[in-house]
């Protein structure tokens, strides 16, 4: 296991910079995501760490010593790509062997550690196939297998599951989580998939145009984001977002600096009566999206288009409804898209009337 420290780390392609004075701690034994849209510089910051990419400026310590000039094979450090990178003419033994006859491990360690790992990613029965009959899940597994047999201090993975077909990313997703705690070593994985960040991570690092905008566990991310990006990065529909200059029926104090306001899409409620106090918005559905267990409403008011999130009820089938929001569930950020905390607003009509669409 190993701790991992960015300090002060900035990275230029000929004249653009990429990342500028990033500075992230990965705790010892930690799974931490890296997310963000593509182009954010999560694969470099995971390049650099690996020795894949050197800085432009700035230190990395791995397990408290500075890598800044060690090379890649000698940071102990495994890589995992979504490509998976397999020999193709080796078999799958042959693929996990590689690594282990290169650093001149003895046959019979050699033969113990692929018994053992083939076992943990359940190889056991494949291992004297050729990658090219194996399955996407399978070959993934191989590629898990080689890095987990040199039994390194850091695990780096990138976007590993992005060619898998859903249902099986879903099932690998829980056995990278099985994995993490068996080993127990330190994960860096990248995605640009804030599903797969938010169910695996236990520390999650939000970025965009090369600058940290939020690193917290997931459910902080979600209930407590400290910007506006990572307000909206974050959910599924992502949050609702209207302008204060727009808005109608909700009363902002004048002296808040409140440039937006927010609300998760599943703190809405649909039809909730006078009963329900908060901020009640007058709307036509435009889209109805049932998946099951959850409804998705695609809702269209004066204030522009929002979405609402049901979770066990009957679809609604009325065109026109009133939203409420309770003004407790409420999120407001400054003209920066920065967060805003501690202002109380109120609706300014009874819950009989509303902003109307």
């Amino acid at each position: 296991m190993a701790k991992i420290e960015l300090t002060n780390i900035s990275k230029r392609f000929k004249d653009e910079t990429v990342i500028d004075n990033l500075n992230l701690t990965i705790k010892d034994g930690s799974f931490t995501v890296l997310v963000g849209p593509s182009g954010c510089g999560k694969s470099t910051t995971l390049r650099m760490i690996a020795g894949l990419e050197k800085q432009s400026g700035g230190d990395i310590l791995i397990d408290g010593k500075c890598v800044n000039d060690t090379p890649s094979g000698m940071r102990d450090v495994a890589m995992v790509f979504q490509n998976y990178a397999l020999y193709p003419t080796m078999t799958v033994r042959g693929n996990i062997e590689f690594g282990l006859k290169n650093r001149g491990v003895a046959k019979s360690e050699r033969e113990k550690l692929i018994k053992d790992i083939s076992e943990i990613v359940g190889l056991t029965p494949h291992l004297d196939k050729k990658p090219q009959s194996l399955s996407g899940g399978q070959r993934q597994r191989v590629a898990l297998a080689r890095a987990m047999v040199k039994q390194p201090k850091v695990f780096i993975l990138d976007e590993p599951l992005s060619n898998l077909d859903a249902k099986l990313r879903g099932q690998m997703r829980t056995e990278l989580i099985q994995l993490h705690k068996r080993l127990g070593t330190t994960f860096v994985y990248v995605t640009h998939d804030q599903v797969e960040a938010m169910s695996m991570g236990d520390e999650i690092v939000v970025m965009n145009k090369g600058v940290i905008q939020q690193a917290d566990s997931p459910m902080r991310l979600y209930h407590d984001p400290a910007n506006l990006f990572t307000a909206e990065f974050i959910g599924t529909p992502a949050m609702n977002v209207m302008k204060r200059s727009e808005l109608s029926g909700l009363d902002v104090p004048d002296g808040s600096a409140a440039g937006y306001v927010g609300f998760r899409p599943e703190q809405a409620l649909i039809g909730a009566g006078p009963e329900v106090e908060g901020w009640v918005i007058d709307g036509e559905i435009m889209t109805r999206e049932s998946l099951g267990s959850e409804q998705i409403y695609q809702i269209r008011s004066r204030m522009g288009v929002f979405f609402v999130k049901a979770f066990l009820a009957p679809l609604v089938s009325e065109d026109r409804v009133q939203v409420t929001i309770p003004c407790g569930q409420l999120y407001f950020f400054g003209a920066d898209g920065e967060r805003l905390r501690g202002i109380e607003a109120r609706p300014l009509q009874p819950a009989a009337g509303g902003a109307k669409a």
